[in-house]
């Protein structure tokens, strides 16, 4: 990616701490973006403006937006990424707590996110926003039924919010990753000997994705290059789906 093919924008990223989030914000960084990470997760350094935040709080999410455009006097760019994994059970014995806490910061944040970046866009008339599903958002993925159900339920409200904003100069995608090398993926597989194996076996790459490269994919999605794409959900799976 260009350097500098984001120079002067202004950017809020949620999930900013770690994993495909982190490498977000510093991909941003680098790109030339004035970027404000949010995160539950504390992250903070000198050099990248942080503000602590729970998805799960509507009211955290709009201090976060505000925050933004205090910093940098309007939103360019939001992504919105982060999530939970919630645990491994087939569906008859999901427990009810689980899935009430990984649709409320998977799907209900999201939509949350949306609403407050939206707000701040439309009377500017511009605006890019991805949202990071998953590949679990457009397959089945047995044994974490309240994962996939949030992942596709943020494809749903990406494709829907594209409809809705694209004559307002605002743009909304989604990417959906297959297994990259996260912690929540690694404490995955350290969990579960033997699965990066079979894992690896399955993808036509032969290998995980790396956040990085996820995180080049959003960049694009947010960047002018990309400027006649909205409404879509990106595949980034290693050829997983493929076949």
């Amino acid at each position: 990616m260009t350097p500098g093919i984001l120079e002067g924008k202004a950017c809020l990223i949620t999930g900013g701490a770690s994993g495909i989030g982190r490498a977000a914000v510093l991909a941003f960084a680098a790109a030339g973006a004035n970027v404000l990470t949010a995160d539950i997760q504390n992250c903070s350094s000198p050099e990248l403006p942080f503000f602590a935040m729970d998805v799960r709080r509507p009211e955290q999410i709009r201090a976060a937006v505000a925050k933004a455009v205090a910093l940098y006097g309007r939103l360019d760019c939001a992504v919105n990424c982060a999530g939970i994994g919630g645990v491994r059970a087939c569906t008859a014995e999901y427990p009810d707590e689980v899935w009430d806490q990984v649709l409320a910061v998977n799907l209900t944040g999201v939509f949350h996110c949306m609403k407050e970046e939206l707000a701040v866009m439309l009377p500017q008339g511009s605006g890019a926003i991805v949202n990071v599903a998953s590949v679990a958002g457009v397959t089945g993925f047995a044994r974490h039924s309240a994962y996939s159900a949030s992942k596709h339920g943020v494809v749903g409200i990406t494709k829907v919010a594209a409809l809705e904003y694209a004559r307002n100069g605002i743009r909304v995608n989604a990417v959906c990753p297959g297994f990259t090398r996260t912690p929540m993926v690694e404490e995955m597989l350290q969990e579960r000997p033997g699965l990066e194996q079979r894992l690896e076996a399955r993808m036509p790459v032969g290998r995980f994705g790396t956040p990085e490269e996820i995180a080049s994919s959003i960049l694009y999605l947010c960047s002018d290059a990309a400027s006649f794409i909205t409404g879509h959900a990106m595949l980034l799976d290693g050829g997983l789906t493929a076949g």
